[in-house]
């Protein structure tokens, strides 16, 4: 619900939030500075102009501040290139005065409800009848006294609503934030023109008090109308297509035929802006081929100006989630490029143009972080498969991981999870019988690889992980049960035939193996270790990471190989007693990003002194788990996985990562903005704590208990025991419920078995 506030407070709250806003952003970012480049000169750009495409803040930052408030503006100022194009939606007051509002409907973006309370209006917007708050109904003096700016859309985070930022006019966003670029949207002149109110001399007299770069609109009538106003001056004119199917109501054509003919467009605009999907259109949720959009502008010296860029919308799943890799489609794809993108996060598209753009790909760039995959390129494959290792070499990952379980027949393979209900079709198979509760490993029922045989997992499909399913976000569904599963061997003897860093393998629940089901891992990962030749390979290195001390102990004691503990819970502080205790049997550390940027409700909190802390004892560190999906990462990353992961590497100082997605780490460590002495202020780290310091009280979330202390009581625990003779005879007995529904699950795949048997022999008879 939104919040009502005092009328009279707001003007004067207001003008003190905007105050404090700009002491504390700007610690954050210095002044603007230019992407360092490398020596090498880039490549020409395949706009029409041959610069640098534009970056078109839309509303500002909008994608994390309420749409054109003071905060997103001035926030796209400081952390974009230094060139950035501010966008304005102008809608018109009763009395003539043009505002900076996302929507025609004050309530989508105000707090107008509260303020004036069944008051609205239903008026024909476009043809249509709409009810809503309309700006029309109002003065601006109302407006500026009385209500103030909201989030737009409802996924964002409304923790910004209290701070009552104010609606602006056009002359006030001009004035606040000098821009190089000012970008004026008129979206419904024909609506205003219904109410008396003219946005052709709005416009041209707002034109001579402030300077206009770009005027857009995607009325014919109206840019026709205002052209020869503005043949002599440097303000650009340019038409937005809506949908294809819609129609443009001064033609009264589709705006899909009005793309066939640009020698029509070209007579009163100097260029489009058309939906991103006009340039790669998507179906199901995968790229189709480029259409001749762009190349077709540019023949009849028309710019090309792309919209709908957010870092929070769902995208193809071409890009992995990574929306910096959807902005180098549109700007840097050897074919063509947009002359300007139009973005709620211009950080992202500032770092795809100023530091990603014309990269050297056959570069692994530097060498920090250390790119470690988790399960292969799980974000794109099934984990812990063939295509998922694949990928993550491909991807650059410098070491590829081996999650080691056993079989029943003592076999050592990759697969995600010792239950096989995580990452395989088991549930749908003739195994479910096998379902029991292990209170040792969890609390649920499951169905766990020592016991089935190798030869009966292979025959398993294996199921994409979909940790962000609860917002209808989902991996590359066209290969959710691609892959063949590996084993141990299998995995290794790939490893060493590819140019990686090494491998790392990671053993859990190794006692309980030992003990209750007779099968010793640590003895049968070294004996195979042994046989692919690892244990004389001196090109590729072996990690072998574990939660237990014991395994790592084991493993010093019997190999040379590298040894990484990994903390299976987020920590606030590590003491010196708990890492002496580490540094005696591990090498390195694996700890959560909390336990670097704790966090609540996605903001962070500040930082702790475990990554120090473990540095001055000689153990590198590393964090995870990293995932692009913006839901995944704080508010204070800008919904970017390369913000994160640049504010864990240079903020956060770790030494890698471990990461669903190598492909978006390994692509982070090429950046050219890395290489110079000052990093531009859309490569610098996220300051912890800094972007919760700008939430108002009543919006704060409630205050959590600190993450505990890692102590030397944590650490310890007693050796390995010794492998027992009790085999799998030990395996308990299934639970009545779960091994009815088994036994159900076994009885339908019989039949359906024996029922295609019937029909073949019906067939071949």
């Amino acid at each position: 619900m939104k919040h009502l506030m005092p009328a009279g407070l707001i003007p004067a709250m207001s003008i003190i939030r905007a105050l404090f806003f700009v002491c504390v952003l700007h610690s954050v970012v210095t002044l603007q500075v230019s992407a360092q480049r490398s020596t090498k000169k880039a490549s020409a750009w395949q706009t029409l102009s041959g610069k640098e495409p534009l970056i078109i803040a839309r509303g500002g930052l909008s994608g994390l501040f309420p749409d054109s408030s003071f905060a997103a503006y001035d926030t796209a100022m400081r952390t974009s290139v230094p060139n950035v194009v501010l966008w304005c939606d102008v809608q018109l007051t009763k009395d003539g005065i043009g505002i900076c509002l996302p929507d025609l409907r004050l309530d989508n973006v105000t707090s107008i409800e509260f303020a004036s309370p069944n008051m609205s209006s239903t008026y024909l917007v476009n043809g249509v009848s709409t009810e809503g708050w309309f700006s029309v109904d109002y003065d601006m003096d109302f407006l500026q006294k009385n209500i103030f700016l909201t989030r737009s859309i409802d996924s964002r985070t409304d923790r910004f609503d209290g701070n009552m930022y104010p609606v602006l006019a056009v002359e006030d966003v001009a004035s606040q934030n000098k821009p190089s670029g000012f970008w004026l949207n008129v979206q419904h002149n024909s609506f205003f023109t219904q109410h008396n109110l003219s946005m052709r001399s709005y416009v041209i007299s707002v034109s001579k008090r402030v300077v206009v770069n770009y005027i857009s609109s995607p009325e014919v009538g109206f840019l026709r109308g205002i052209a020869a106003r503005f043949k002599t001056s440097k303000t650009k004119l340019v038409f937005r297509f809506l949908g294809a199917a819609d129609t443009e109501p001064s033609t009264n054509q589709t705006y899909g035929s009005l793309l066939k003919n640009l020698t029509f467009i070209k007579v009163f605009a100097s260029g489009i802006l058309v939906p991103k999907s006009y340039i790669w259109p998507v179906t199901a949720g995968y790229l189709l081929p480029h259409t001749s959009v762009v190349l077709d502008a540019h023949k009849q010296e028309l710019e090309v100006y792309a919209s709908d860029f957010a870092n929070d919308a769902t995208f193809s799943y071409n890009y992995s989630y990574n929306p910096l890799s959807e902005y180098l489609s549109f700007v840097d794809n050897g074919n063509f490029s947009v002359d300007g993108v139009l973005s709620d996060f211009p950080i992202t598209a500032s770092a795809a143009i100023g530091c990603f753009a014309h990269m050297n790909n056959r570069s692994s760039g530097q060498d920090t972080p250390t790119v470690i995959s988790h399960k292969g390129a799980s974000g794109m494959f099934p984990g812990c498969t063939d295509l998922a290792y694949n990928q993550a070499i491909a991807d650059g990952a410098n070491y590829i991981d081996c999650s080691v379980q056993m079989t029943k027949d003592g076999v050592p393979v990759c697969l995600r999870s010792i239950n096989l209900l995580d990452g395989t079709d088991v549930a749908q198979s003739a195994f479910g019988s096998l379902s029991v509760i292990i209170p040792e490993i969890q609390e649920n029922p499951g169905i766990f690889t020592f016991n089935l045989t190798w030869e009966e997992i292979k025959i398993l499909k294996p199921v994409i992980s979909n940790p962000s399913s609860d917002y209808q976000l989902f991996r590359n569904p066209a290969n959710k049960n691609a892959g063949s599963f590996v084993s141990l061997a299998e995995f290794l003897a790939l490893a060493l035939s590819k140019p990686l860093s090494g491998v790392l393998i990671n053993i859990e629940h190794a006692a309980y193996l030992a003990d209750k089901q007779g099968l010793g891992i640590t003895d049968s990962i070294i004996d195979v270790l042994n046989k692919s030749g690892y244990k004389n390979e001196t090109t590729q290195e072996v990690i072998i990471q574990s939660t237990n001390k014991a395994v790592l102990t084991a493993f010093k004691s019997q190999s040379r190989y590298k040894r990484m503990y990994m903390v299976d819970e987020d920590i606030s502080f590590i003491d010196d007693s708990s890492i002496k205790d580490i540094k005696s049997f591990a090498d390195s550390v694996a700890i959560g990003k909390e336990s670097i940027f704790p966090s609540e409700l996605l903001f962070l909190t500040g930082s702790t002194k475990v990554v120090p802390r473990l540095h001055s004892f000689n153990l590198s560190v590393y964090a995870y788990l990293f995932r692009n999906e913006f839901v995944s990462q704080a508010w204070d990353f800008f919904s970017d996985p390369i913000v994160e992961i640049n504010s864990y590497v240079m903020g956060g100082e770790i030494d890698g990562v471990i990461t669903d997605f190598p492909a978006t780490a390994a692509s982070y460590k090429k950046s050219r903005c890395l290489t110079g002495k000052t990093s531009p202020p859309y490569m610098m780290p996220a300051k912890p704590g800094q972007l919760l310091e700008l939430v108002t009280a009543q919006y704060l979330p409630p205050a959590e208990a600190p993450n505990p202390i890692l102590t030397d009581a944590d650490v310890s625990e007693p050796p390995l025991p010794p492998v027992s003779k009790k085999g799998a005879s030990s395996a308990p007995t299934p639970s009545k419920s779960n091994a009815y529904i088994g036994k159900m699950t076994g009885f339908y795949f019989s039949c359906f078995s024996m029922f295609s048997a019937s029909l073949l022999l019906l067939i071949v008879m």
